[in-house]
């Protein structure tokens, strides 16, 4: 079993390319729950759905989020009476929140819903919420303290960082199944996603963080830092805030400790030195997911560094 801990774009490009060079049926995902919120009384769970949709073939390419060929009618038609429509939901999607809505309000655990999602879109992978209970991620910013939805889509990411915190970590509990699947893990992946957004979370729920850096797996993590620039905001923008560089070598930093091997662009062969000053091994290939066919390519090198055999 490979087990990738996830969220946003980056984690679910990965994971569908991780899923086209080997049997689906091996992937568990371990995926960050701190961004979901609640939207005209539905729950949003943006990050496993976002996941959901890319393994499903069902993603909408061109956004990263949603379905695709999705209208956005019932977004517009909400706004007639006075709500919020800064945070979009589509047609379709809507109906996911709808029912995942349902099932919880009918006593289901988060656990439960994502796998009856993922069922319903024919995913074979596990799909495993980071935690059942609520965690939020709240951006501590000039504007005032901002959940990360309103920070990142209201408001563009556009106030600076002065710090992150993840309420309700400490008093929460890992999802049934996730300490298993890094205690079981053939190999664990970080995928490029935000660090401090998607991974962070994930991280902080007591016993998680052990879990990784006493694992005696390979560790492997994707940079989504290319450049000196994050392929997907507001990865930059949250890494500057707490201190670290906005370039591999601050990737490195924040996951030392926890991971073996950092795979890093090829735009930052350079800073290859810098990565492994942090104690960590640094792999240098192309990291851009631009196609089906570069996905899997960098999946392929991810699991090689992990020494799997698809």
């Amino acid at each position: 079993m490979i087990t990738v801990l996830c969220g946003g774009v980056g984690g679910s490009r990965l994971m569908r390319a991780l899923a086209n060079v080997l049997a689906p049926e091996r992937l568990t995902a371990v995926i960050n729950t701190g961004d979901d919120a609640w939207f005209h009384g539905l729950y949003v769970s943006p990050d496993p759905d976002i996941v959901t949709y890319a393994l499903a073939g069902h993603v909408d390419a061109a956004r990263g989020w949603g379905l695709h060929d999705d209208t956005f009618r019932w977004n517009a038609a909400i706004g007639r009476f006075g709500h919020e429509t800064w945070f979009q939901i589509g047609d379709r999607d809507l109906a996911t929140h709808v029912h995942r809505t349902r099932l919880l309000r009918e006593g289901a655990t988060l656990s439960q819903a994502m796998t009856d999602i993922a069922r319903a879109f024919g995913v074979r992978s596990r799909l495993l919420p980071m935690s059942d209970d609520r965690v939020r991620t709240v951006v501590e910013t000039d504007a005032g303290d901002l959940p990360f939805q309103r920070y990142l889509v209201e408001r563009h990411a556009q106030d600076a960082v002065r710090g992150v915190r993840y309420d309700g970590a400490a008093n929460a509990v890992p999802a049934p199944g996730v300490l298993e699947a890094i205690a079981e893990a053939e190999a664990i992946v970080v995928a490029p996603s935000n660090p401090i957004g998607s991974i962070g979370p994930i991280l902080s729920v007591p016993g998680v963080r052990d879990a990784v850096s006493s694992s005696r797996a390979t560790r492997v993590a994707v940079s989504g830092i290319i450049g000196g620039r994050s392929l997907q905001p507001p990865a930059g923008e949250m890494l500057a805030g707490m201190g670290y560089t906005v370039d591999v070598a601050g990737v490195a930093a924040y996951y030392a400790g926890l991971i073996d091997t950092l795979i890093i662009d090829e735009a930052d062969a350079a800073l290859a030195a810098a990565v492994q000053a942090c104690g960590l091994r640094a792999r240098v290939t192309p990291t851009l997911m631009r196609d089906a066919s570069a996905g899997a390519a960098l999946a392929r090198v991810a699991l090689a560094a992990a020494g799997v055999v698809p």
